[in-house]
């Protein structure tokens, strides 16, 4: 629902900045969530290697979940965000 210039700003923004350096300041539980179905951001570019590079974090992995999971894995997304803030 946002602005056509808001989406492209975001992607642009996205593509080309590198976060690696942020990623390694990173000094706070993490949970980082992916669906390894997303053919939009793959997860073995993104999910898996955040994961990897925040020390410590947990990572979730939401079998053939597409770009969207938010929406359509909705109650399991919930049930993990619950189950990391508990912990």
């Amino acid at each position: 629902m946002a602005s056509l210039k808001s989406t492209v700003d975001c992607v642009t923004a996205f593509s080309e900045t590198d976060w690696r350096p942020d990623m390694a300041k990173i000094n706070v539980p993490t949970l980082v969530i992916d669906g390894d179905g997303d053919q939009v951001v793959l997860f073995q570019t993104t999910g898996k290697v955040a994961a990897e590079m925040i020390k410590g974090a947990q990572l979730k992995v939401y079998k053939d979940a597409p770009h969207g999971f938010a929406a359509t894995h909705t109650p399991q997304l919930n049930d993990d965000l619950l189950a990391f803030l508990k912990r």
